[in-house]
């Protein structure tokens, strides 16, 4: 039996193209997310989306994206993730970030 855990998923809405610097902005945030200590991160790319802009972003080949939905998903303590915002504050120009609650269950070989 593995005991949950309380932690928070922190998850980061933003573009395919957005950019910190030179590099996209989903691979900086991961990138400064592991040299801060956060135990993990993890990155989708959305096939569908629209944003406060209203404009459909989208995968079908009729109308290809150059843009499609990014989602970085951080799991960890409130303390970790409250102590990285700040650092979101900097990189994200437009975007959407969630925080909430969630039973972490590990698994360990």
């Amino acid at each position: 039996m593995h005991t949950p855990e309380d932690g928070y998923l922190l998850r980061i809405f933003v573009g395919e193209t957005d950019k910190h610097g030179h590099h996209p902005l989903y691979e900086a945030i991961v990138l400064k997310a592991r040299g801060t200590g956060l135990a993990g991160a993890t990155v989708t790319r959305g096939v569908m989306g629209f944003g406060k802009h209203s404009i459909i972003h989208t995968a079908k080949i009729l109308r290809l994206s150059e843009d499609l939905p990014i989602i970085v998903e951080i799991v960890d303590s409130l303390e970790n993730i409250e102590r990285f915002l700040p650092t979101l504050d900097e990189m994200i120009k437009d975007g959407l970030v969630t925080l909430e609650k969630v039973r972490v269950i590990q698994y360990k070989a």
